[in-house]
């Protein structure tokens, strides 16, 4: 077998087990729980045969169904795009496990039909086809938000859906535009066929700036963040920690591809506006989301709020175009998937077990769960961008990359998003082991699922969060390692 062989699969088996939790239903939820378990895993053992397969052979494409690439589904995976699927593969079955719901068989095929989108937005070839996988995910979002029930979570998730929709309809403009300057949707064909018509000319320029617009929704940059924050803080504390894990990151990974590997370097050269653009939006981003984060008092809205900053730094290495920014970029958007999905993971478990939902009560839960705060403190300390994390190594990519291109003023928001993070990350953490605790016997809050805090956190979020923990620094320690694997694309694009 080869990765073309599996790249279908990565879409095809999540996509088609979906139907079983849902046939289950609430009559075998156990038996649902484990179908779903038993796709993820076996998602994570395809998405890592695939990295395999691409380190030894190079990379592989495949196109579904012998039509035509330039109007077929066609798939493509690279170092890039295998570790992305890992990514999105290991980030689905972490945030599945460390959830105390027991989600329904519903939600399970949701869970499921998630997966197939966002690993569909990494591995296809096309355009188009990047819009509909897009939108498989966006939907499965959306329904998934709006499972925690009460008016709430319908408002959030119907907010989420009306700015989805705009944000895809957006890029669906922008594809449209390009297939009229081009006349086809593969990846592959565009970059020339652009080249051929233009870069400059106003049909390709317009083009970008939509599906970049449409992208840039999903991914929740500044001002078009509004719908994040409400999402993540009605959400399942699992979904929240899905989302806020894999769906930023998917789509700033969709922007990379797009930008790089469809309209390519030359169009910041022959439209300098455009860039200008993007640097000044990544960096009100940066600034915006770290001072909103600073004013949060519910611990999910500050990480929500905080995501919005960190994306506003992955904008600044796409827009700088060195590959060290660029490398910068790809290394934070890793390892800021991995530090939030872990946080939120935690918001979870602390609101489960102790009720506690604000960073005022979170004083001195460290103590009364250890475990708990060590993983938080460690995965904060990443959101900072303190080595030895991989926030430190991306920060330090980005930051080098920004002197390199003698953009002072972007060097300079990178250090401000580093004070802006030490401050609402410390308030945090500082509050976790320094607070005074409140008395246990008074709480009245109500746990995430609606049962009264007992103190106790489940196995396999402790497990989740030790993993996550481990895992920021195992990246900091390796990311000369990490860079390395994602070298050949850069270069390539640049």
């Amino acid at each position: 077998m080869n990765g073309a062989d599996l790249l279908p699969l990565l879409v095809a088996v999540p996509l088609l087990a979906a139907v079983g939790p849902l046939l289950l239903g609430a009559r075998r939820p156990r038996l649902a729980r484990a179908v779903v378990v038993a796709v993820l895993a076996g998602q994570v053992a395809l998405a890592v045969a695939l990295a395999g397969l691409v380190l030894a052979d190079g990379p592989a494409s495949s196109v579904v169904g012998a039509i035509p690439a330039a109007f077929g589904i066609g798939l493509f995976a690279d170092r890039l795009t295998a570790a992305m699927a890992v990514l999105v593969a290991v980030g689905a079955l972490g945030a599945f496990l460390g959830d105390g719901r027991r989600p329904s068989g519903p939600e399970g095929s949701l869970w499921l039909l998630l997966v197939a989108g966002l690993s569909g937005v990494v591995v296809t070839a096309d355009v188009f086809n990047l819009y509909v996988f897009l939108e498989i995910s966006g939907l499965a979002a959306y329904a998934l938000v709006a499972s925690a029930r009460g008016a709430d979570a319908g408002l959030a998730a119907l907010k989420y859906l009306l700015v989805g929709t705009v944000g895809a309809t957006l890029y669906l403009l922008g594809v449209g535009y390009a297939f009229v300057a081009t006349g086809t949707l593969a990846m592959a064909d565009l970059a020339p066929a652009l080249a051929a018509a233009g870069h400059g000319s106003t049909l390709v320029v317009a083009a970008f700036v939509l599906m970049a617009v449409g992208l840039a929704v999903k991914l929740a940059l500044f001002p078009l963040h509004g719908w994040k924050p409400d999402a993540y803080a009605a959400a399942p504390p699992a979904v929240a920690a899905v989302l806020a894990a894999l769906g930023s990151t998917v789509a700033g990974y969709a922007l990379l591809r797009i930008t790089y590997g469809v309209f390519t370097p030359a169009l910041f050269e022959a439209a300098p506006a455009v860039r200008t653009l993007l640097l000044v939006a990544a960096a009100v981003s940066v600034l915006a989301g770290g001072a909103l984060a600073l004013r949060a008092s519910e611990v999910r809205r500050l990480l929500a709020y905080s995501s919005v900053s960190q994306v506003g730094l992955f904008g600044l290495g796409l827009a700088l175009s060195t590959p060290l920014a660029v490398t910068g970029a790809l290394v934070g958007l890793v390892g800021h998937a991995v530090a939030k999905g872990g946080l939120f993971v935690a918001a979870g478990a602390i609101d489960r077990a102790h009720g506690a939902r604000t960073v005022e009560e979170y004083a001195g839960l460290a103590r009364r769960s250890p475990l708990v705060g060590a993983a938080v403190a460690v995965l904060a300390v990443s959101l900072v961008g303190l080595p030895p994390t991989v926030g430190f190594a991306g920060k330090w990519y980005l930051a080098l990359g920004a002197v390199g291109a003698g953009a002072w003023a972007a060097a300079g928001v990178v250090v401000a998003s580093t004070l802006l993070s030490l401050a609402y990350a410390g308030r945090l953490v500082e509050r976790l082991y320094l607070g005074e605790p409140a008395d246990p016997t008074v709480r009245t809050a109500l746990r995430a699922d609606g049962g009264r805090p007992d103190g106790t956190v489940e196995r396999p979020a402790l497990v989740v969060l030790a993993a996550a923990a481990v895992v920021v620094v195992a990246l900091g320690l390796g990311s000369t390692a990490l860079a390395d694997w994602f070298a050949p694309v850069v270069e390539g694009w640049l």
